[in-house]
């Protein structure tokens, strides 16, 4: 049996921040993964480069049926705290579009930060170390079994994660623990997911594979967003259409606006007044993808019909139908290929400031495990290095 303070579950964002700062003070700390290697998630982020924090991160930017839940850990560690880190490591970075900052080499520069500051601060990474039974101990504390050893702690972090890519290793394990002392955990679904679609649509838009719109992307909720859309061999993707997942219940519609930038109204008629005997489809080519146009006229959407054959009724309708194009989804790809998992822990069991259980004390729950989403573009690391260092501040 070994006698530590802190023991964390997942050898993750979450986890290995929660450590280094629990070490820096002083803790005696051990971190146990199931997977071959820490930060395995870090690792294949942001295509390799880990979009690892957002410089707009606020509580807005996140899903928690407790909106205010999210704003204790956020205001006391900060996007530019994390970033502080990443250049006092020399770590190179850049910025894209909407906030977003990407390591300019590799992901792996950000695990090699955070186990380098873990080894710095003491703690103990054990791998291959797979958690098989949990027990609250009479005197206070937990005792751990795993594959491996065993352990007693005062302080048990439960930073597992969620249920996405599951090739990773992910596992239900987090939310066991918490159903276990008594902890409600809300259901889960995958977020930031690719649509797929009915098999109608799916013929429908055959053949489209590779194209990119810019567009503004609503859920029935009103929730928008104004990024690309993707089409797939299955369905539909790119950054509106993650984004607009965590906000999608199944038989919902989607409400897409393909002409963002303009009136197609108003642009229709400028071009009518030049070009009268213009065609509609030929028109529309100028303002969106060609095979877009081809596949919507060979839907029947298009009438076939020249610029000043068109009544006023068929611009208006027009005008609704490519700004507000209705998609409605047959389901998501699932966690295969999500991003982050929707639902979890519970907030309301949880310390908005230490994260700890308020039902078992000494037992707290960190990042992806939570019941906090964040939108795409950094801010769900955000709030992995956010919640892992409130916790840290504490176990």
């Amino acid at each position: 049996m070994k006698k530590v303070d802190v023991l964390v579950i997942g050898a993750g964002a979450a986890g290995l921040m929660c450590a280094l700062n629990a070490g820096y003070r002083g803790r005696s700390v051990t971190v146990v993964d199931m997977g071959k290697k820490p930060g395995r998630k870090i690792i294949i982020s942001g295509g390799g480069r880990c979009n690892f924090t957002n410089q707009n991160a606020n509580p807005d930017n996140f899903l928690c049926h407790n909106p205010h839940f999210v704003k204790s850990a956020l205001s006391r560690y900060t996007q530019y705290d994390f970033i502080d880190m990443v250049e006092r490591h020399g770590i190179d970075y850049h910025h894209k579009t909407l906030g977003q900052l990407f390591c300019d080499n590799s992901a792996h520069d950000i695990v090699e930060m955070l186990t380098t500051e873990c080894d710095w601060a003491g703690v103990t990474i054990k791998m291959q170390s797979e958690v098989l039974k949990v027990e609250a101990l009479e005197e206070g504390g937990y005792q751990v079994t795993t594959s491996g050893d065993d352990y007693q702690c005062e302080s048990l972090v439960v930073a597992a994660g969620g249920l996405t890519m599951p090739k990773l290793g992910a596992s239900p394990i987090g939310y066991k623990i918490a159903e276990q002392f008594g902890l409600n955990v809300l259901p889960t679904c995958a977020a930031l997911v690719p649509f797929t679609l009915h098999d109608q649509d799916k013929a429908r838009f055959d053949g489209l594979s590779g194209i990119s719109v810019d567009c503004e992307v609503t859920s029935e909720s009103g929730q928008m967003f104004r990024e690309n859309i993707l089409f797939t061999h299955r369905g539909l993707s790119g950054p509106a259409i993650l984004q607009i997942s965590s906000y999608w219940q199944a038989g919902q519609w989607v409400s897409i606006n393909l002409l963002p930038d303009m009136s197609l109204q108003e642009t229709l008629q400028s071009i009518r007044e030049k070009h009268p005997q213009r065609s509609l489809k030929n028109a529309l080519t100028q303002l969106l993808p060609k095979r877009l146009i081809e596949k919507l006229d060979a839907a029947g959407e298009i009438p076939a019909k020249n610029l000043n054959q068109l009544n006023h009724q068929e611009y208006q309708d027009l005008h609704i139908h490519f700004h507000q194009w209705r998609i409605k989804p047959n389901g998501t790809e699932g966690y295969r290929t999500a991003e982050v998992t929707l639902g979890g822990v519970d907030s309301d069991e949880l310390s908005s400031k230490t994260l700890e259980a308020k039902k078992a004390p000494g037992l707290y729950f960190i990042g992806e495990v939570t019941e906090v989403t964040g939108w795409l573009g950094g801010y769900n690391f955000q709030w992995s290095w956010s919640s892992g260092w409130a916790a840290g501040q504490v176990v």
